[in-house]
């Protein structure tokens, strides 16, 4: 694993206005060095946590199927966080070195979430939910943890997306057969 602490923005203008610089980040969840924030993931966590509870509340069922999958600017666009506006301006401005590893997880959970997402919504037995909810959820926790690392400025080589969409496929295949 390797962490970076990379450049500090200077102060840089973006739309509508906003300026991205260092001092306005005290008191935000914003990382000054990545210029991103953590509250991106309480978008996956809530997926998860449905999931979680699916097995013994069967009733979650229908929240996780409204449930749908945002960007990091879509997230923040319809979010009630403070500093929502700070945190677009941030992004948009941040280090790709940092960004792209996020963004390429996000998707990767997002992908993940929509096909369990549109699994769930076929007439399946208690056992097999259980076995989704429960083999999505092994999937995606280790994810969130990864790009909560990523927000945090610690960078590590990524696995191939090929070998993780192939394992993916393989596993949907095997639930849902």
């Amino acid at each position: 694993m390797m962490t970076s602490s990379g450049p500090r923005p200077k102060s840089a203008a973006v739309a509508d206005d906003v300026f991205v610089e260092p001092a306005r980040f005290d008191g935000t969840n914003i990382n000054p060095t990545t210029l991103l924030a953590t509250d991106y993931l309480n978008h996956f966590n809530e997926a998860v946590m449905l999931l979680e509870m699916l097995p013994m509340a069967p009733d979650c069922k229908e929240d996780f199927l409204d449930w749908h999958a945002m960007s990091y600017v879509e997230h923040f666009s319809a979010s009630r966080f403070k500093h929502r506006d700070l945190a677009i301006a941030a992004y948009e401005v941040a280090d790709p070195a940092f960004r792209g590893p996020l963004d390429q997880l996000a998707n990767q959970m997002n992908r993940i979430l929509t096909e369990t997402r549109d699994g769930l919504k076929s007439d399946l037995s208690h056992d097999t939910i259980r076995m989704l909810a429960e083999t999505t959820v092994g999937w995606v926790k280790p994810m969130v943890a990864r790009a909560g690392a990523v927000i945090n400025g610690e960078l590590e080589e990524a696995a191939p997306q090929d070998a993780v969409d192939a394992l993916f496929d393989r596993r949907v295949a095997a639930l849902c057969a």
